[in-house]
């Protein structure tokens, strides 16, 4: 069944400039990175800056990589984020706690290199699962996503949840269209696809890429595709 493109979410925002932009562009939720080892880290103050010009138009969505629980309840609060993403070996009951102490909707994430880790976040009963790229390079390991690489989406198939799919992994304006066909998610994420430099967007490529989301229509996934 067919329908509205996927949402947006634009990951990797530390300026207010650059979340502005991407909700006059459509975004649904802004992704800020509070994890030490990203290059896309966003400062408290900044967060705070931002979410108070837009918290009443788009998602406000903290990015947290095994971030103790009263740190993730504290920066929650502090910035008032509607939604926690967790990136790193948190499991349901650190999830489902984070989500009671804060009220916020949870994003949990995993990175993908076989049809068991997609298989594996079923086990999270959350708000939103994300899919994005295991980093074949062991030295970008530790950055636990915006890496510019893709996975295979054909392991999409291996999905069985319910829990509405947020695609992410090295999406970009030439990619996206595909990704989607492949994928049907609910939503798309993009954080090194739409940059000039790490944690600074490009107004250009920002633009194109929601033009090729708006191009193209929910579907049910495509039976053969994907990405190599």
């Amino acid at each position: 069944m067919s329908g509205a493109p996927p949402q947006v979410k634009i990951c990797g925002i530390t300026n207010l400039a650059d979340g502005e932009l991407a909700v006059e562009l459509g975004a649904w939720a802004l992704g800020m990175i509070f994890y030490e080892q990203s290059p896309r880290r966003c400062s408290t103050a900044e967060a705070e800056t931002i979410a108070s010009a837009l918290r009443r138009k788009v998602e406000l969505c903290g990015v947290f990589v095994n971030a103790p629980l009263e740190q993730v309840v504290a920066q929650s609060e502090a910035v008032g984020l509607s939604l926690l993403q967790f990136n790193g070996e948190e499991g349901p009951a650190f999830c489902a706690e984070a989500a009671r102490r804060t009220g916020a909707r949870v994003i949990k994430a995993v990175q993908v290199s076989m049809a068991g880790d997609v298989r594996d976040l079923e086990r999270f009963h959350v708000d939103f699962h994300l899919l994005d790229a295991r980093a074949k390079d062991p030295g970008k390991l530790a950055l636990r996503g915006g890496t510019g690489e893709t996975f295979d989406w054909t392991l999409v198939r291996a999905r069985r949840s319910k829990v509405p799919l947020i695609l992410s992994g090295g999406l970009s304006a030439e990619n996206v269209a595909a990704a989607i066909a492949a994928t049907a998610p609910y939503a798309v994420d993009t954080a090194s696809g739409t940059e000039s430099a790490p944690g600074r967007k490009d107004p250009d490529r920002l633009r194109d890429f929601f033009a090729a989301v708006a191009s193209t229509e929910r579907s049910a996934p495509a039976m053969a595709g994907g990405n190599a």
